[in-house]
């Protein structure tokens, strides 16, 4: 079986007085729709973007990315 990345930003978004995907995409220098591709698993996000949006949720990388 293949390993893939999973990422908890959905929940780290409702937590963070519901940011949206617009304003996380505005603060790490991405688009609305990439960070909803990175939600979904379509896209795997560079490791300096995963440490650039862990670090706006004020979390270390392995609560917002998992290695499954």
């Amino acid at each position: 079986m293949a390993k893939s990345i999973h990422n908890n930003i959905r929940t780290l978004r409702f937590h963070a007085s519901e940011m949206t995907q617009a304003d996380l995409g505005e603060r790490v220098g991405l688009t609305r729709q990439t960070i909803a591709a990175i939600e979904q698993g379509k896209y795997s996000p560079s490791l300096e973007t995963a440490f650039k949006i862990a670090d706006v949720f004020g979390v270390p990388l392995d609560q917002a990315f998992s290695w499954s």
